[in-house]
């Protein structure tokens, strides 16, 4: 009794006790010591390495190791970093864990040459045989023999490229590398991850982004390079049309940015591409993993899905679990996952995860506290019911793959049509492309991963098939393909099917129990929320490495996969698919002839009379992966 007493009164007092416990730079500062060092490599080359670590060393702490391309600042012994206090790392800090973060080879303070997604060396043969994986054993080999008061026990967590690292950090082979969290990671570049998507270039993610990052840094620094382009406009749609080409953007860039040029030099998914696949790595793996990602990840959610597949295939005993949220990129992280856009979750979903599943993951496999045996396999927010719901296996053995087919007036049918020549058709015009949001943004959304859809409905450019209202739940768990029968004016073209929520009329969320939201009081009246959209390169529609002009006007298959949902449409909503051949500028536009995309001129981009066909001999359907068979 006297025992139970006491456990109730603890748990009282926990927030008074947390409150007390008020974690700020102060505190930091007076509970740690940072220190900057230079951790050499085996081929000689020196990384920047920040150690924050417990003055107290009465007892030993885990290591929790953070690998990043941007910058491991602020810089400065009597600097400390925001993330230690002003983030949930602030629960690792409470557990006294010596936290590492390294300043990965040729970025920012660290000696070396940078190398985008650096390929693994499987079978190293000398020194001089470096990657992310050896670079990542040096630097932990080296914490565990010269920071005081370790416990010899190393964590690697990252999002977004730091995932990247995480993921090479599970193949270094260290005995002390315990626990890998890849978040968000960079996996593949070229079929699905931030730059392409089935091998069309994702444009405004990747000029963007590289005209500041790819810029070179002769010698390590703590000052970032700015990106010298001028936008002659805030209109990113505007801005983009009017550059024209890639080519264009290509001189924008100059001659200085490596990795730019290496990409508008290997068009196909040729060996240079599949050498920076780091799924093509994930064999002999020993750290319990757990990887996560945003299911409106607008980035990596390809790499977070792919990447724990692959773990799984190659290594069947391996000790990996993963969580997918209802987040934007790193969302899990820097919100509370309550919401995106218009669309509420209806609870603080970063919360959950962070408390319940991320701490508890390290806390076991890294300070030998508590237990992971409450998290499941697979730990799955499902949208539009808005559950956590967790699963022995993903996709889950209870799933079955279902037909859905379109038909001739503009609905969804689970049965083929029983008609002959039945198709619907548009043109499609890369010189009027279809936005990807209705707004006017300066640079990409990440909201648009569930946006309204009902501006691209209206235009003539988008077909739109759309069921009847639904009598009972709906649940999709796992990949949707599409397998479409099209016919093109022209030699090529892109394919962009959407999966739509459509919210009955007089929809309107109750805020007693989902809150504000964003506070914009957006009319959800009928709203067609994007649950997934994906893009295929119509010329990649039978091989990767080869790709092929179609034949015009003969009817082709072009069947793809769009990443794996969750997501409940619940009765009274209908599902809808869209299809388009523009997405901008989101995606490059497609010249819709059988050229070298990255080399076109403007005069090669042609409009394209396309028809997808919806007839018993020639079906185009969506498959979609219904739990429950509801």
């Amino acid at each position: 009794m006297i025992k139970i007493k006491s456990y109730f009164l603890y748990f009282l007092l926990l927030p008074l006790l947390a409150q007390a416990q008020n974690i700020d730079e102060a505190w930091l500062k007076q509970k740690y010591t940072k220190t900057e060092i230079y951790i050499p490599m085996r081929d000689g080359v020196k990384l920047h390495t920040t150690i924050y670590a417990p003055k107290d060393e009465s007892v030993k702490h885990p290591i929790l190791l953070n690998r990043t391309p941007y910058a491991s600042a602020p810089y400065g012994k009597d600097k400390f970093s925001f993330r230690l206090y002003g983030t949930y790392w602030k629960e690792y800090v409470k557990e006294n864990y010596i936290i590492v973060i390294q300043d990965v080879r040729g970025k920012w303070m660290s000696e070396g040459e940078f190398v985008d997604v650096r390929p693994f060396i499987a079978n190293k043969k000398s020194k001089q045989d470096i990657d992310e994986a050896s670079d990542t054993y040096d630097a932990v080999e080296w914490l565990v023999k010269n920071v005081k008061a370790n416990n010899e026990k190393v964590g690697v967590f990252g999002i977004s490229y730091p995932g990247f690292y995480a993921t090479m950090a599970a193949l270094s082979g260290h005995p002390a590398v315990k626990a890998v969290s890849p978040q968000a990671p960079v996996t593949d570049w070229f079929m699905g991850d931030d730059f392409h998507h089935n091998g069309a270039f994702m444009l405004q993610d990747a000029f963007s982004f590289y005209s500041g990052f790819g810029l070179p840094r002769p010698k390590p620094t703590t000052v970032g390079a700015r990106s010298p382009i001028k936008f002659t406009t805030q209109d990113s749609y505007k801005f983009y049309l009017e550059t024209g080409a890639i080519q264009n953007f290509t001189k924008l860039m100059g001659d200085s940015i490596k990795f730019w040029k290496d990409l508008v030099q290997h068009p196909n998914y040729d060996e240079w591409w599949k050498a920076r696949d780091a799924r093509r790595a994930c064999y002999n793996i020993k750290p319990a993993m757990l990887v996560v990602g945003g299911l409106f990840d607008a980035e990596d959610c390809f790499g977070a899905w792919r990447l724990y597949e692959a773990i799984e295939k190659q290594n069947p005993k391996a000790d990996n679990k993963i969580v997918m949220g209802p987040w934007f990129h790193g969302g899990w992280s820097r919100s509370d996952g309550s919401y995106l856009g218009n669309v509420r979750f209806g609870s603080n979903t970063s919360m959950y995860y962070q408390e319940k599943i991320e701490i508890p993951f390290f806390q076991y496999h890294l300070n030998g506290v508590g237990s992971v045996q409450h998290i499941a396999e697979a730990t799955v927010f499902f949208t539009g019911e808005n559950n956590w719901k967790q699963f022995a296996a993903w996709p889950p053995k209870e799933m079955l793959k279902k037909d859905f087919f379109f038909t001739q007036n503009g609905g969804i049918s689970a049965a083929k049509q029983d008609v002959v020549n039945s198709y619907s058709q548009y043109t499609s015009d890369p010189n009027k492309p279809v936005p990807y949001v209705a707004e006017v943004p300066t640079g990409r959304t990440r909201e648009y991963m569930t946006d309204d859809q009902r501006f691209a409905a209206r235009r003539p450019d988008v077909l739109v098939y759309s069921s009847d209202v639904l009598t009972e739940d709906m649940t999709l768990a796992g990949t949707v393909t599409a397998d479409l029968q099209v016919a093109l004016s022209s030699t090529d073209a892109d394919f962009i099917v959407k999966i739509i929520d459509v919210f009955p009329d007089g929809f309107s969320y109750d805020t007693a129990v989902y809150g504000q939201g964003n506070g914009k009081g957006y009319l959800m009246d009928g709203y067609q929320m994007l649950v997934r959209g994906e893009v295929m390169r119509g010329r990649f529609r039978n091989s990767f490495e080869t790709p092929e002009a179609f034949e015009p006007n003969k009817v082709t298959q072009v069947k793809f996969d769009l990443p794996d949902v969750a997501h409940t449409f619940k009765k009274g909503h209908r599902f809808m698919i869209q299809i388009q051949s523009t997405w901008f500028p989101l995606v490059d536009r497609n010249p819709q002839q059988f050229v070298d995309t990255y080399h076109c001129t403007d005069s090669d981009f042609k409009s394209c009379d396309i028809k997808i066909y919806h007839d018993a001999s020639r079906p185009s359907k969506v498959v979609l992966p219904v739990l429950n068979g509801k």
